[in-house]
């Protein structure tokens, strides 16, 4: 349920309605915007007789709000959130970021060619796997704290905002130590205990879609985080899973402009698992930004036919410059 004060309403007003809403046993949030005041109420399970609230003084109208997800709702928070990811803003009205680097870290000297590669190529974010969730057990499965290390300092050296992505609760901390961005995969899309613990800390969280979730439940998914008080999470766009073989996944890209529709979190796409052709991450980085995605994620390698894992998907560092060309002449055509 949503509460929309009145524009005059003051804090004697909204302390009331916060007051009712608790002595119904539910939470209130009380969400500031430029002309009013809407307070937003969690932890009901159905329907909420509104008769002890609609008639309160300085209350303009009460909304149902039917959706799993409440916080994470264009309808609680009807303004754009903009992310902060080190000096990088992400959102809406900013440019569109690039964060690009390769999929696992492998050594010092891979990351550290890649990341002045990318840098001086344009990006914004330099991306890297430490921890790597891998579909059989027997895959390179990443350098783990000693990658988190390298990845640190590869961005240290470049200037760049690190990503890169967290797979257990208990690794939170680790992670946050080094990361500036922190990333659930596909696979941790609904590991609510992982949601609940990045919800906890002072770092912003790039959360992608799960293979086979539909939108509701990757929205609803970032409301596990949202729900703990952490507000810095950005959504993101993998692919999803389908009959079609011809690529790694479908690139859904009428995820972009729905989730806008539907929640004021920024949104990216990762072209490059969800095509999984090296061919493709091009044409499929400028249709996201067409679409008017908030950022793209490009998996960068100095020599992919050496990865260790997702070099076919993988861009050169020459191949990426080319791209970051093109991506500056559209940039240019869309106005940024």
């Amino acid at each position: 349920m949503l509460i929309v004060m009145n524009h005059n309403a003051g804090e004697r007003e909204i302390a009331a309605v916060v007051e009712v809403v608790a002595q119904m046993g539910f939470q209130a949030v009380p969400i500031p915007g430029s002309e009013r005041t809407a307070i937003g109420v969690l932890g009901n399970r159905g329907y909420v007789d509104d008769g002890k609230i609609r008639d309160l003084p300085g209350v303009q109208e009460v909304i149902h709000v039917s959706k799993p997800y409440k916080l994470v709702s264009r309808d609680f928070h009807p303004a754009g959130t903009l992310v902060k990811v080190g000096g990088v803003t992400i959102g809406e009205g900013q440019r569109p970021v690039v964060a690009a680097g390769p999929c696992a870290v492998e050594g010092e000297d891979q990351i550290m060619k890649t990341a002045l590669a990318v840098k001086a190529a344009g990006a914004d974010l330099l991306r890297g796997g430490a921890f790597k969730p891998r579909t059989g057990p027997h895959t390179f499965q990443g350098l783990k704290k000693d990658g988190l290390r390298l990845l640190a300092m590869a961005g240290k050296a470049a200037g760049l905002p690190i990503v890169t992505e967290v797979m257990s609760p208990d690794n939170v901390g680790l992670v946050a130590e080094y990361a500036d961005l922190l990333q659930v995969g596909a696979r941790n899309m609904q590991n609510f205990d992982l949601l609940r613990e990045l919800g906890r800390i002072d770092k912003p969280v790039l959360l992608k879609r799960g293979m086979s979730a539909t939108i509701e439940e990757f929205l609803a998914a970032a409301e596990y985080i949202l729900a703990e008080g952490n507000s810095q999470v950005i959504l993101c766009e993998r692919g999803i899973r389908t009959f079609e073989t011809a690529t790694r996944n479908t690139l859904d890209l009428a995820v972009v402009q729905l989730c806008k529709e539907l929640s004021h979190l920024p949104i990216m796409i990762d072209p490059s698992h969800a095509t999984g052709k090296r061919s493709l991450v091009p044409p499929m980085s400028k249709a996201a930004l067409v679409a008017g995605a908030h950022g793209i994620l490009v998996e960068v390698h100095p020599e992919p036919e050496k990865a260790l894992s997702d070099g076919p998907q993988s861009l050169t560092c020459e191949g990426f410059a080319k791209l970051m060309e093109e991506i500056g002449k559209l940039n240019s055509f869309l106005g940024y």
